[in-house]
């Protein structure tokens, strides 16, 4: 096994009988393994390979001629109305960052590390000829290494001008590096993800995230003037939530009039305690979570107000049949605005809106909505 949960749930799977165990920069210790498997004689009887390595390596270009062709997966949706090829590639990898929800953190623990930027490029140079008309970075975070990431965004523009992309990037650090953010649209980034996660800031302190409700709103006020799309996402249902907070939030995002930069699933995501997660460091967590769950490799919560469990479940159920059927995204805020504010015991209000002179067709997204 290998990957972020792999690390955190080792004893789990090695009861399963898991013989390998990789977490972290995995690829080298990969190539460890098929040795091992290729080598005569008895296979040795503990790992030799860390479980979790954070080693610098010394990347190769991805073989991705295997894989299904690039229109089977998700696929842009822009705000010319045809749809673009997108191609997938990491100019990085972990994070500095020690946000107690995130699982890269317990793998990496506030490190990253960089892929190579011709390594980068010519990934990208070979999904170009694959038919790629747009780019998603999968950093976790594309200004943990801000020169970096500058440089790789300039470089590919200089080659391929017409050629898009979008990046994740923290609040924080929007707001550290605001003076980049004409770069980003210099050089095609039709948008940016942000786990802005909550409006309330005693929330956003249990999370540890390094931003406040206001500086959400002062990033939003950046990507106006720089004519940038943001596209939060939020972790809405969560042990201290409340009826009133989660109309809040519904609230905020109307008046800023980012309605249509939301995937729906965000307004339904419940926050996770995998193993290893920075949020046990909480007492109160501690005593609120059940025993770990190791089918669904969580510790189970149940929230102290059981209306806010119910309402989270109504708005997932809500949620999965409207985008099944097709329905906007403007539909379905005004159906989960109602219900919440209805499941709340408040007046259920006309939704408050801000003329900022942008169409709302003219938010590009992906058909995959990105969530953590």
């Amino acid at each position: 096994f290998y990957g972020l949960y792999a690390p955190v749930n080792e004893s789990l799977l090695r009861r399963l009988g898991a013989d390998t165990i990789l977490g972290g920069e995995f690829e080298e210790s990969l190539v460890s393994v098929l040795e091992r498997l290729r080598s005569p004689g008895e296979p040795s009887a503990a790992q030799p390979e860390p479980v979790i390595s954070l080693a610098r390596q010394t990347f190769l270009v991805p073989e991705r001629h295997d894989l299904p062709p690039l229109s089977r997966y998700a696929h842009l949706n822009h705000a010319d109305g045809k749809p673009r090829t997108v191609g997938y590639t990491e100019a990085s990898r972990g994070c500095k960052h020690l946000c107690r929800h995130c699982p890269i953190v317990p793998v990496y623990g506030g490190r990253f590390r960089i892929v190579q930027p011709d390594v980068v490029l010519e990934d990208i140079r070979r999904q170009v000829e694959a038919g790629a008309e747009h780019i998603t970075f999968g950093d976790p975070d594309f200004f943990n290494g801000i020169r970096h990431a500058i440089g790789v965004v300039t470089t590919l523009h200089r080659e391929y001008p017409s050629l898009t992309y979008d990046v994740t990037i923290k609040i924080e650090h929007l707001l550290e590096h605001a003076e980049h953010l004409r770069t980003l649209g210099d050089t095609g980034c039709l948008f940016v993800t942000s786990a802005v996660e909550a409006v309330d800031d005693s929330i956003l302190a249990r999370l540890d995230k390094g931003h406040t409700c206001a500086d959400f709103v002062a990033v939003v006020e950046m990507f106006r003037d720089a004519g940038l799309v943001l596209s939060p996402t939020f972790v809405a249902f969560t042990p201290w939530t409340t009826l009133e907070g989660y109309c809040e939030l519904l609230r905020r995002i109307a008046e800023l009039d980012l309605v249509e930069n939301v995937a729906p699933v965000q307004l339904a995501i419940r926050l996770l305690v995998p193993a290893g997660s920075r949020l046990l460091e909480l007492r109160e967590v501690r005593e609120m979570v059940q025993p770990f769950d190791e089918d669904a490799l969580v510790y189970p919560w149940t929230h102290s107000d059981p209306r806010v469990d119910d309402l989270c479940a109504k708005i997932q159920t809500l949620v999965q049949k409207a985008q099944k059927n097709g329905d906007t995204r403007w539909a379905i805020f005004e159906r989960v605005w109602k219900l919440a504010h209805k499941m709340a015991g408040l007046p259920v209000e006309e939704i408050p809106q801000e003329d900022v002179g942008v169409s709302r067709a003219a938010i590009p997204y992906l058909t995959e909505p990105w969530y953590c």
